[in-house]
């Protein structure tokens, strides 16, 4: 676990701006609330590894609560604020990683 502007991080070498085992480019600063722990993750594989309990994506009724960690700045945004912030922090404008719509089913109710 590794805290992100006091906001605890889970998964594999997980490290200050959330990159992790599996993704580690410059981009991936980014972390998904899941809906079944409540629990930050820098990505599905994390999760797979780390929790003792199948993955359940954060409900489309719950998008309007914090849900998208960005870890340069510690933002926590909601998911509809990350559908809409063109793949940069509202806050700090850093950019994410763009591929992360590839999966993005696996984060967020569609």
């Amino acid at each position: 676990m590794q805290l992100v502007d006091e906001t605890p991080v889970y998964g594999l070498g997980v490290g200050p701006e959330t990159r992790c085992k599996h993704y580690r480019s410059d981009r991936d600063i980014v972390a998904f609330r899941f809906g079944c722990c409540e629990r930050y993750y820098p990505c599905f594989r994390c999760h797979e590894a780390v929790a003792d309990h199948e993955a359940v994506v954060w409900p489309r009724n719950r998008f309007d609560d914090p849900s998208v960690l960005c870890g340069a700045c510690g933002t926590a945004m909601t998911a509809q604020e990350y559908l809409e912030c063109d793949s940069r922090c509202p806050n700090c404008e850093t950019a994410f990683n763009p591929g992360c719509e590839n999966h993005l089913e696996r984060y967020l109710e569609r």
